[in-house]
């Protein structure tokens, strides 16, 4: 639910700004507590160094920002407004991501040489989680740090770095803070483009999910409105007696021989006609119900191979939701292809019970397919980078 706007009156000196909300959705909390940590970052450091160049990112660029990341927190209306712009959501997360890097790489050129430095540890960290190795940016905070005694295990302190004299190292600092600058803001921008790898790859998986279900949908009103259109119904032939078995129904058996005075009386008759009578309204449906319940068993197992992930997108929630109108699509086609006796020996199934529960095997089949997608959407999850999963290094000729 959208949340009045709030007027963008510039810095806010004296703290009274609320931090905004609450609001309905995490990453939106997150938006605003955020800008306002920045916001008080800012003020305070412009108390401190009142100086023009302080002032001009103070006073214009960094509110302008941190004002952008509350509208989108907040979802504000589109200006100029879009009568069909359903889904806002992920240019939103966009906004306020892009516009609180924005606000925190303005602040460092800003800040104090004895706030870069207490910042350099975390800067230099998440560097390195998003920018690979061979990354030059990368590689200039890191010899930066080096001299101004921040431990690296990978790589080892210069002899030369002064670690007890602080007014050497703000002169560093001061000298080298267009390239730590540089390097934070390059390193959230790759963040940033994580995300929309994931967002794109969640868009993606949606609309074959929809496509899915509606074919799905469309196959079961098939059935409803003309279910000898495409009957899953089999004929078993024994000792010139078949019995149409159809997945909710089974016809008498007839002769399927020419009539004769020596043969006892039995209904005889054409297979194509006992079929028409047999064949329900719902058997598709049933059949699809059957794929349908054996898939969302195969999604509840595959739960167990779902790590936690703190992107914004429920990318696990819809993998598992494509499993489910697919299992019903590949139990209508595995019983279809069985019917076209396409695998020898099981084109005649005896009963109904046996037609249902080789439904059950083709829905939950479709854990065959959709597993391979299963593991394309955890390689995307591991794209985008946390504490304890750094950017993978390219391996050595």
């Amino acid at each position: 639910m959208d949340i009045p706007a709030q007027p963008a009156d510039g810095l806010d000196l004296t703290g009274t700004r609320p931090v905004g909300g609450p609001v309905s959705v995490a990453w939106r909390e997150g938006t605003l507590t955020r800008a306002k940590e920045l916001e008080s970052l800012c003020a305070w450091v412009v108390a401190g160094n009142p100086g023009a160049n302080a002032k001009v990112l103070a006073e214009g660029a960094i509110p302008g920002h941190l004002e952008a990341a509350r509208q989108a927190a907040r979802g504000d209306k589109l200006d100029p407004r879009k009568r069909l712009r359903l889904f806002r959501n992920g240019p939103l997360i966009e906004r306020a991501m892009s516009n609180l890097d924005a606000a925190e790489a303005q602040l460092l050129n800003i800040a104090p040489a004895e706030y870069v430095l207490g910042q350099l540890p975390c800067l230099l960290r998440h560097v390195q989680v998003h920018l690979v190795r061979t990354d030059p940016r990368r590689q200039e905070l890191e010899r930066i740090a080096r001299r101004l005694g921040v431990k690296d295990p990978d790589h080892p302190l210069v002899p030369t770095a002064k670690d007890g004299d602080l007014a050497d190292r703000k002169r560093i600092v001061d000298e080298e803070r267009g390239r730590i600058v540089t390097a934070v803001r390059a390193a959230g921008s790759a963040a940033l483009r994580e995300q929309l790898r994931v967002r794109s790859f969640r868009n993606v998986l949606v609309a074959t999910t929809l496509a899915m279900t509606l074919l799905a949908t469309i196959v079961a009103l098939v059935g409803l409105f003309s279910p000898t259109t495409i009957p899953l119904c089999f004929a078993p032939e024994e000792s010139g007696q078949a019995v149409v078995v159809c997945p909710t129904a089974q016809s008498q058996p007839f002769s399927t021989t020419q009539s004769s005075d020596a043969q006892p009386p039995a209904q005889a008759g054409d297979i194509d006609d006992f079929v028409r009578q047999t064949a329900g309204r719902q058997d598709l449906l049933v059949v699809e119900l059957v794929g349908l319940t054996a898939a969302a068993v195969a999604a509840a197992g595959a739960i167990r191979g779902i790590r936690g992930s703190s992107e914004r997108y429920g990318l696990p929630v819809v993998l598992a939701a494509l499993k489910l109108p697919t299992g019903a699509v590949t139990a209508f086609l595995g019983l279809l292809l069985m019917r076209g006796q396409f695998v020898p020996g099981l084109s005649a199934l005896d009963t109904s019970a046996q037609i249902l529960a080789w439904a059950l095997v083709f829905g939950y089949a479709q854990q065959l397919f959709t597993r391979l997608v299963d593991q394309q959407g955890q390689s995307v999850l591991d794209s985008v980078r946390g504490a304890d999963n750094l950017q993978p290094e390219p391996t050595p000729p």
